[in-house]
């Protein structure tokens, strides 16, 4: 039986995205367990982290733009940061007028990355680890939309928004590992 050794460019990309996923997932479920002990009212330091959760997702865009660049076109990745900038702002100007507007903010934020993010991890099935990205990114579209209707709610919380950190953590984790075996298989 013969195998073929997946491109080096390949196995640069599977082993960049990989370290990228697990810095992703350590970030997301410390964020969040920070995160937690503010749930029930925006201080400065909550809207600070609030704002900071989506500009890492801009700084993760551009290592995973730059490490996917020879395998894969990163414009969509691109759009991400984009989204997740603008995303960033809206938070800390939201986090003025309450967690009702902050709500708001992200969910349409997680139901657009999230989206992003599921039909950048379609075509990267090949490369292994792609499926809980998948996942992560319909949940996350579907979560968006609960975080916004959740925002007329009559005590809203960031409870919602703050727990949706927590499975995207082990989403990127479970990748992390997937996109191990596929290094180690190439």
């Amino acid at each position: 039986m013969t195998s073929i050794a997946a491109p080096p460019t390949t196995v640069g990309t599977v082993s960049a995205l990989r370290r990228l996923y697990f810095v992703r997932s350590a970030f997301a479920i410390v964020w969040a367990v920070v995160m937690f002990t503010m749930a029930k009212e925006i201080s400065p330091v909550a809207a600070v982290l609030l704002v900071v959760y989506p500009l890492f997702d801009v700084a993760a865009a551009v290592v995973d733009a730059n490490a996917s660049r020879e395998t894969r076109s990163p414009v969509l990745l691109y759009v991400n940061m984009a989204v997740s900038l603008i995303a960033a702002v809206g938070v800390g100007i939201a986090a003025t007028s309450g967690i009702p507007a902050v709500l708001r903010v992200w969910g349409a934020w997680a139901i657009v990355s999230g989206l992003v993010q599921l039909i950048v991890a379609v075509p990267r099935r090949t490369m292994g680890g792609q499926w809980p990205m998948i996942l992560s990114g319909g949940i996350s579209v579907l979560a968006g939309g609960s975080f916004v209707a959740s925002a007329g709610a009559d005590n809203p919380t960031l409870a919602g928004a703050i727990g949706y950190a927590i499975p995207g953590g082990i989403f990127f984790l479970i990748s992390a590992l997937r996109l191990g075996r596929t290094a180690k298989e190439a």
